[in-house]
């Protein structure tokens, strides 16, 4: 069979996607839909090869982005109906206690994921709506789902638990699921790879960090924690999220600022982390803020790195031996100060950084500590296109 994967990853207003060939690597095309659903600033960047073409007007859902993007397809020599794709992956955001493994998409799986919105709602529904318009758009092309939440299934009950009624726990799915699984599971295999030593003999951390961040801890090649939890709101302070809160805070806003649910949700989703305190939630435009002098940009950050630093003493703690710190992600592949600063001081556990290899940027993977460091500290780029392509193509192509 084909090895040509379309991958989707559908957001709440935006559209990522890649034509990749699943055994090579090979990127073919790739794209950006954003701001779908919004009333203006609609927009689409498609490259395929030299090729590049922009489209700057409204979108007013996810299957009329992805309509536009099949016609840019077209227009660069690619008429994704008739050049042999294999499968299509999908990013799926929330497996539940349902899915933990790439699965093959049926009208019941859908309908699964659909009802799984509860756990995720500015997430799963977006999935479904490009779920249902790639099969409309590509019928007879088997789709498959991989879940972000699947790598972090292996959590211990200790890990996952919260401590609240277990009745009502269990009856409403309350439980940490974890999420950027496919991005943590990828770059600890590279980094296995890189250092020539199988998975099972490591232990890792990893700090995915972008505008959503979660650290995870690895031991031989199995998840057993996570900072992220039953949403995505749980965890490290993040562009616009909050991170680890206080629970009392949510029911005191509701009475004291008199907000309601919706409006709740709003503040952490959208209001909240980088954004809340700054302003801002693009790393570049706090650190131009911090060099102008802005006390509450360096506030921001200050508490983005104590947090990072909290989850990796409590995950050195529980892995007892760490072997490699992983760093990957927007901000974990381009800021040499959070890397520095993350790590700063921790030269008597074994954990230190070359100042000149923290600066130098460089493509693939890089060994940013001393040869003489007992751990590793590596900038390891994600891929997680690839690792959906690749497990939509075994999937399909063992049936």
């Amino acid at each position: 069979m084909s090895d040509l994967v379309l991958v989707l990853n559908s957001g709440s207003s935006s559209i990522k996607y890649q034509l990749l060939q699943a055994v090579s690597s090979q990127v073919l095309a790739s794209g950006l839909v954003e701001k779908v659903g919004e009333s203006h600033g609609g927009r689409i960047v498609h490259e395929a090869g030299p090729a590049k073409l922009e489209y700057d007007g409204a979108i007013p859902d996810h299957r009329a982005g992805l309509l536009r993007v099949f016609e840019m397809f077209r227009e660069t020599g690619l008429d994704l109906a008739t050049i042999g794709i294999g499968a299509v992956g999908h990013r799926v955001v929330h497996g539940g206690e349902v899915f933990w493994e790439p699965t093959l998409i049926t009208d019941d799986v859908l309908r699964a994921i659909d009802d799984l919105s509860v756990l995720a709602p500015l997430h799963n529904p977006a999935n479904v709506v490009g779920i249902e318009s790639t099969r409309e758009l590509l019928p007879g092309v088997p789709e498959v789902a991989v879940f972000d939440t699947a790598f972090f299934h292996t959590m211990p009950d200790a890990a996952k638990t919260y401590a609240i009624d277990a009745k009502l726990a269990a009856a409403h799915g309350i439980r940490k699921y974890g999420f950027h699984g496919t991005s943590h599971q990828y770059v600890s295999e590279q980094a296995a790879r890189f250092l020539g030593k199988p998975t099972e003999e490591l232990n890792q951390i990893v700090f995915h960090l972008g505008n959503g961040a979660s650290a995870s801890s690895i031991r031989g090649g199995v998840a057993i924690d996570t900072s992220m939890g039953m949403t995505p709101l749980e965890g490290l302070v993040m562009g616009t999220r909050p991170g680890d809160l206080d629970p009392g805070i949510t029911p005191y806003l509701m009475r004291a600022a008199e907000l309601d649910v919706s409006q709740v949700e709003q503040l952490l989703n959208r209001g909240s982390g980088l954004k809340g305190l700054s302003g801002v939630n693009d790393f570049r435009e706090l650190q131009q803020l911090i060099d102008g002098g802005d006390s509450q940009a360096k506030l921001a950050y200050d508490v983005y790195i104590h947090r990072l630093r909290r989850y990796l003493g409590a995950y050195l703690v529980e892995l007892g031996r760490v072997d490699d710190i992983i760093f990957t992600a927007g901000v974990g592949e381009n800021s040499p100060a959070v890397r520095a600063d993350a790590l700063a001081g921790l030269q008597a556990l074994g954990i230190d950084i070359d100042p000149t290899r923290n600066e130098t940027r460089a493509p693939g993977i890089r060994r940013i500590s001393p040869d003489h460091a007992a751990v590793t500290v590596l900038v390891v780029p994600t891929n997680e296109e690839l690792a959906i392509a690749r497990a939509a193509y075994r999937l399909v192509s063992t049936r």
